[in-house]
């Protein structure tokens, strides 16, 4: 018998946890070459990128705290079970980010790979998230609920917020490394404005 493709399915709790590591791998990974070779990115990831250029301070530590004022808004208008993943995809994201470099070797990388195949990783694991009412958090859980309750696409509203954070770079960050970044968040938004829109995922969590 041919499954109704249509017809919405209701994701289980293993193929959450599951979407959730899959996801914040890939996030984490990407923002790990982006961090090798300075690049940024757009959302509180980038904000998170650009400190640490900045301070010095671990990402992780930045990421997280960053995110602290966002996990209101999860509760408040996303619901609890929204909240709750969010909360702990933020805190895997900010524990992976910090590992990958002592998992793996990545100190040398050319930067234009780095942006486009980094900017990939972020897209679709944010995009994992995204179908299990999941995100990492900052400008991604606005972007969901803007989405969700007025229509407007959560990647095109994102890459309006992440070219003022890209802007911002300008003052931070060698030219070449602000232009690779521009490019590695064309990637990232992209995927998720062609992926993530109503109609084109009908599982749900």
């Amino acid at each position: 018998m041919t499954p109704d493709l249509a017809t919405p399915s209701r994701h289980t709790l293993p193929e959450d946890i599951f979407a959730i590591l899959i996801g914040t791998v890939l996030v984490s990974l990407g923002i790990a070459f982006y961090a090798e070779v300075q690049l940024t990115t757009g959302s509180s990831a980038g904000l998170a990128l650009l400190l640490q250029y900045a301070t010095g301070i671990p990402f992780g530590v930045l990421f997280f705290c960053i995110n602290l004022p966002f996990y209101a808004l999860a509760f408040w208008r996303m619901g609890w079970p929204f909240a709750l993943k969010t909360i702990v995809c933020v805190a895997l994201v900010s524990y992976f980010s910090g590992q990958f470099p002592l998992w793996i070797g990545i100190d040398n990388i050319n930067p234009l790979f780095a942006a486009l195949v980094g900017g990939g990783l972020i897209g679709l694991g944010i995009l994992s998230l995204f179908r299990h009412k999941a995100s990492v958090g900052g400008i991604n859980i606005l972007a969901l609920y803007l989405q969700e309750n007025f229509g407007i696409r959560a990647g095109y509203f994102q890459l309006g917020v992440d070219a003022a954070i890209l802007l911002a770079a300008f003052f931070i960050l060698p030219l070449d490394r602000v232009i690779y970044s521009v490019l590695g968040a064309l990637v990232l938004n992209l995927i998720v404005a062609l992926n993530h829109k109503p109609g084109r995922y009908v599982g749900f969590s």
